[in-house]
C-alpha cells in the first residue's frame, strides 16, 4: 500500500467523521484522566514494563518519554491518557501522536499500552477505543486533501498487541525486520564509486544532515519529513555522534549514517553495541556504493569500540534495496515487527 493515490482527494474533514471522545470504563481502574507532565515517571512505569515483556532489547528512556509528553504538537489535555488503580498505581498509558509536516500523508501514531501485571482484562480495549475515536477526531480537523493513518506497531513477541489492533479495525500492511552483525567478523572496506567522503558527523552538518535524510526517505514507507524540533529530539536523545558519519560529494550531503546507544539495553539484549537508527542516500547518489560504505565506517567504529554488534531494523520491502545491502554485509534477521493500519 502506498500513500500517493494518484488522485485528488478531498480534504481529511469531509472522509473522516469526528466520533464523540470515547470515555474508557473499567473496574480496575479507579481513574482516568490527561496526562500531565508531573505524570513523566507513572507514564515510563508503564511503559518500561510493557518493553520488558514484548520487546526487552530496546527499553524507553525517561528522557523519551518527557521528549513525547512535552512535544509542541501533542495536546496534553486531549491527546493523552493514564489510567490509575484504586491504589495510585499506574495501569495504563497512551498518546495519539500527529507529527506536523505532513506532505504526502496524515499519520496519527498510536503509543503505549497497558502494564503487563493487569494484560487479559479487557483495560486494553478501553484504551485503544479512546485512541483510535482521538485519532479519527484529529484526522477530522485536517483540511489536508491527503491519506489518513491510524497506525499502530506490534512486535513478534507481542502476539496480543496485534489481535488487538486488528480487532479494532487496524489491518497488517507492512513487515519490519530486526537484525544484527556481529562485529568479530571482519568489515570489509568499501569504496564509494563516485567522488564521495565518509566524514564523521559533526553538529555543523546537522542541518545538512537533517534535509538530506528527508528526501532521501520521501519514498519510503509512510514516511515524512521530521520537523526542526523532531530531529533536535533526535540528535537530544541517545544520539552517538563518534559512531556516525556522512558522505559528502563535494559539499553536499550524499548519504548518511546515524546511530544510538543506550547502555541500558545492553544487559537485556545481552551483547554491547550501536543501533543503526538512520541510514541512507540521498536519490541522486544511489547505486554508487555510498550506503555500504557509510555502514562499513560505523561498523569498523563500533569495533573499535570494542563492542560486539551492530543492530538496525529495516523495511521488509524498502523500495531502495536495504534489506539486501544488509544481508550482503552479513546482517542477519532475528525478529520481525508488524505495521497496521486504518486508512482513509
Amino acid at each position: 500500500m502506498h500513500e500517493n493515490s494518484g488522485t485528488e482527494l478531498s480534504p481529511l474533514r469531509e472522509r473522516v467523521s469526528a466520533p464523540p471522545t470515547h470515555r474508557p470504563a473499567h473496574p480496575l481502574v479507579a481513574e482516568w484522566r490527561p496526562a500531565t507532565m508531573d505524570d513523566v515517571d507513572a507514564v515510563l512505569d508503564v511503559v518500561r514494563a510493557i518493553d520488558a515483556v514484548e520487546h526487552p532489547n530496546y527499553l524507553a528512556t525517561r528522557e523519551e518519554v518527557e521528549e513525547e509528553l512535552g512535544y509542541s504538537f501533542v495536546d496534553r489535555e486531549r491527546d493523552t491518557l493514564i489510567g490509575f488503580a484504586a491504589d495510585g498505581r499506574p495501569v495504563a498509558a497512551g498518546i495519539v501522536l500527529e507529527p506536523p509536516r505532513q506532505e504526502t500523508l496524515v499519520r496519527e501514531f498510536l503509543n503505549g499500552g497497558v502494564h503487563p501485571d493487569f494484560w487479559g482484562q479487557g483495560i486494553g480495549r478501553e484504551l485503544l477505543a479512546w485512541q483510535i475515536a482521538r485519532g479519527q477526531q484529529k484526522l477530522a480537523a485536517s483540511e489536508k486533501r491527503l491519506p489518513g493513518w491510524i497506525v499502530g506497531y506490534a512486535d513478534a513477541r507481542a502476539p496480543q498487541r496485534e489481535r488487538l489492533l486488528r480487532h479494532a479495525g487496524l489491518e497488517p500492511v507492512r513487515y519490519f525486520l530486526s537484525l544484527e552483525r556481529s562485529l568479530a567478523e571482519p568489515v570489509p572496506e568499501v569504496v564509494p564509486t563516485e567522488d564521495a567522503r565518509i566524514v564523521p558527523y559533526t553538529t555543523e552538518l546537522s542541518a545538512a544532515v537533517h534535509a538530506a535524510r528527508d528526501e532521501a526517505f520521501l519514498d519510503h514507507w509512510g514516511s515524512q519529513p521530521l520537523s526542526d524540533e523532531q530531529w533536535e529530539t533526535f540528535l537530544s536523545g541517545t544520539f552517538r555522534a563518534d559512531v556516525s558519519f556522512v558522505a559528502l560529494a563535494g559539499d553536499e550531503v550524499a548519504g548518511f549514517v546515524l546511530c544510538q546507544v543506550n547502555e541500558e539495553d545492553w544487559v537485556s539484549q545481552g551483547f554491547t553495541g550501536a543501533y543503526i537508527s538512520m541510514l541512507g542516500t540521498t536519490r541522486a547518489h544511489r547505486g554508487k556504493r555510498i550506503a555500504p560504505a557509510l555502514l562499513a565506517a560505523s561498523m569498523t567504529a563500533c569495533a573499535a569500540l570494542g563492542w560486539e554488534r551492530s543492530t538496525l531494523d529495516v523495511d521488509a520491502e524498502n523500495p531502495s534495496g536495504a534489506l539486501g545491502l544488509y544481508t550482503g554485509m552479513g546482517f542477519t534477521e532475528t525478529n520481525r515487527e508488524t505495521g497496521l493500519i486504518l486508512a482513509y
